[in-house]
């Protein structure tokens, strides 16, 4: 799988503070780190930054390069003039995230992807904001999305749809549809579009310390759709554990075994049993209970994660 590191991020305070400073040192350091931990990408999430945009790409697009020289990088921001830049410096070599059905944004988006040949995170919402079932959000991509990149002459293997994980306090409904997304989308197209994910997404606004479980298990079940590639954090080990235990079927350890027979059910379009889990054991029961509230099978609530 196709790893975008998601650790640049200017949601991030020291983030925040180390783009107003300027300080390059923290920007290498952080760069190396996701690069050495795995990343194949790193997306570069300024924000809007309605003014200096494009003056803060320019510096970090520099930093980068001195830091991880030839990597790819994804430029994460509102500000096309911002995007341009990044795009000047480094070519094809690079995504931008991202263009949504939004009739501004496929107007001005697009055209940056097919004039310097980067790849093109597409989300499959529109103004109206993100549809409930996995219909609709194929008809924005088949309808919208598609038509316009072959408008501009984008290559398919250059657009990346994201069917949009949102979170599962508040928005726990929406988050099987976006894996029913992956699935319908790598069955309607021969060859089968690309796929990515925020994958932090879907634990927005939970508890830290019950996050990274939901983005593992999350991730399993959307590996086992299809998805190509996530935007993720590269330095959690125990996720790129998982993903492992995925790629090489590794079933050396109990959790590893539940995570292959989730992987395998939902691949088949099914659901994970309760007797395929060890109800004896803590680590797999954590594991069930998460995938029930993924599955929109019980109503989230930290309590419920927490037993």
């Amino acid at each position: 799988m196709y790893k975008i590191g998601e650790n640049i991020h200017i949601i991030s305070p020291s983030v925040k503070n180390a783009i107003a400073e300027r300080d390059g040192g923290f920007f290498v350091n952080l760069a190396r780190a996701q690069k050495e931990a795995g990343a194949n990408c790193l997306d570069l999430n300024i924000g809007p930054q309605k003014k200096s945009g494009p003056e803060i790409v320019d510096w970090l697009v520099d930093v980068m390069q001195e830091a991880v020289p030839g990597m790819t990088l994804s430029f994460d921001t509102t500000n096309l003039a911002a995007i341009e830049t990044g795009l000047k410096k480094v070519g094809s070599n690079a995504f931008i995230n991202s263009a949504s059905a939004e009739e501004e944004r496929l107007e001005k988006v697009p055209p940056l992807a097919s004039e310097y040949g980067a790849k093109l995170i597409a989300l499959c919402m529109e103004k109206s904001g993100i549809p409930v079932s996995a219909d609709a959000r194929i008809g924005i991509a088949m309808e919208k999305l598609i038509p316009r990149a072959m408008e501009l002459g984008i290559p398919m293997e250059n657009l990346y749809f994201d069917p949009l994980a949102l979170t599962v306090s508040g928005c726990q409904e929406y988050v099987p549809q976006s894996i029913e997304t992956v699935r319908m989308l790598k069955m309607l197209m021969d060859p089968p579009p690309m796929t990515t994910i925020g994958l932090s997404n879907v634990s927005n606004a939970v508890p830290n310390e019950m996050r990274p479980l939901l983005d593992r298990v999350y991730l399993v079940m959307l590996l086992a759709v299809g998805i190509d590639s996530a935007i993720l954090n590269p330095l959690d080990m125990k996720l790129k554990e998982t993903i492992n235990i995925i790629e090489n079927r590794d079933d050396s350890s109990a959790v590893g075994i539940l995570y292959l027979k989730l992987f395998d059910a939902i691949a088949a379009g099914e659901e994970l049993e309760p007797d395929q889990v060890d109800m004896s054991d803590p680590g797999q029961v954590k594991i069930w209970k998460t995938v029930q509230v993924l599955m929109n099978k019980v109503i989230y609530t930290d309590s419920y994660l927490r037993l």
